[in-house]
C-alpha cells in the first residue's frame, strides 16, 4: 500500500453502508480516482464540508494496488464553492463542471492542463456571470481532450469561414459552410466563431470584464456541449439545466 497527499477537486459522493461515503475526486497528480471515506457522514473533524462537489481540497489517501477504491483518510479545504452564496445559475454551472469531469476524464490519468482549467473556471464562477466561465470551460475541455474540430474551415470542402457563419449537427463532428449544411443543422454565428478564437488565445481573466448575458455565445455552448455528449456517449443533464436557464 502507498500513501498519497494530492490537490484534488471533489466531483461526486454517494452513501454506502451506514455512515461511509464513496467519493470521486479529480486529482492533480493521479487523475480521477474513487475512494471510500469511512464514517464521512459522522466525522466532521476529518471531512466536515470538504466532500461537497467542486470543493478544492488537499486529499490524504492510501492506495492498495489490489483494490479499485482508495481509502480516503482526510480532506483539507483549500477553496469551497460554499464560501459564497450559491445562486441557482451558479449551482447549475458547478454541476456542469462536475458532470463533465466525472464522465469525460479517464481513471488514473493525470491531466495538468485540465486541472488548471478547472481551478481557473471555479475562481471566475465565484465572481463573474456564470455564462462566461461555463462557455470557457466547455470549449477548452473539448479542445484539451482532443475533441474540438476546426473552427476555421469547412470539414467538407475545406473553405475558410472567414467572417461567415458556420453550421453544425448534433450527431456529426465538425463545422460546415452554407453550401454543405444539411436540413436541421444549427447555425454558429460569425460572432461566436470569433469569440471562440479569442477564448483559445486569452486567459479567462481577460474576458471577465465583458457583458455576458445568457444569450451571448449560446450557440457556441450548444456546439461544445454536443461535441462532449457525442464522445462520452450520453446526455449531460446539467447542460440541459443550463440551457433551460438561458432560454
Amino acid at each position: 500500500m502507498s500513501a498519497h497527499q494530492a490537490e484534488a477537486v471533489i466531483l461526486r459522493k454517494w452513501p454506502v453502508r451506514e455512515a461511509d461515503e464513496i467519493v470521486s475526486l479529480f486529482t492533480r497528480t493521479h487523475g480521477r480516482i474513487r475512494g471510500v471515506a469511512k464514517a464521512a457522514a459522522k466525522s466532521r473533524r476529518r471531512f466536515g464540508g470538504a466532500l461537497e462537489p467542486m470543493t478544492f481540497v488537499s486529499a490524504s489517501y492510501v492506495e492498495n494496488p489490489k483494490q479499485d477504491l482508495v481509502r480516503l483518510d482526510a480532506c483539507e479545504v483549500i477553496a469551497s464553492p460554499l464560501s459564497d452564496p450559491v445562486s441557482y445559475p451558479r449551482a447549475a454551472a458547478l454541476a456542469f463542471y462536475a458532470e463533465v469531469l466525472e464522465e469525460a476524464m479517464p481513471d488514473h490519468d493525470p491531466h495538468e492542463a485540465v486541472f488548471r482549467l478547472v481551478l481557473a473556471v471555479l475562481d471566475q464562477t465565484r465572481t463573474s456571470p456564470v455564462w462566461m466561465p461555463v462557455t470557457y470551460f466547455a470549449l477548452w475541455i473539448t479542445r484539451l481532450l482532443g475533441w474540438m474540430p476546426s473552427l476555421t474551415h469547412c470539414t467538407v470542402c475545406g473553405d475558410p469561414f472567414g467572417a461567415q457563419d458556420a453550421w453544425f449537427e448534433a450527431q456529426s463532428d465538425g463545422l460546415v459552410c452554407r453550401r454543405h449544411k444539411q436540413a436541421g443543422s444549427r447555425i454558429l454565428s460569425a460572432a461566436s466563431l470569433l469569440l471562440a478564437r479569442r477564448i483559445f488565445q486569452s486567459p479567462i481573466a481577460a474576458l471577465a470584464g465583458e457583458p455576458w448575458p445568457a444569450s451571448r455565445a449560446a450557440d457556441l455552448r450548444l456546439f461544445a456541449t454536443q461535441a462532449l455528449e457525442r464522445h462520452i456517449e450520453r446526455r449531460l443533464h446539467s447542460a440541459a439545466a443550463l440551457q433551460k436557464l438561458a432560454a
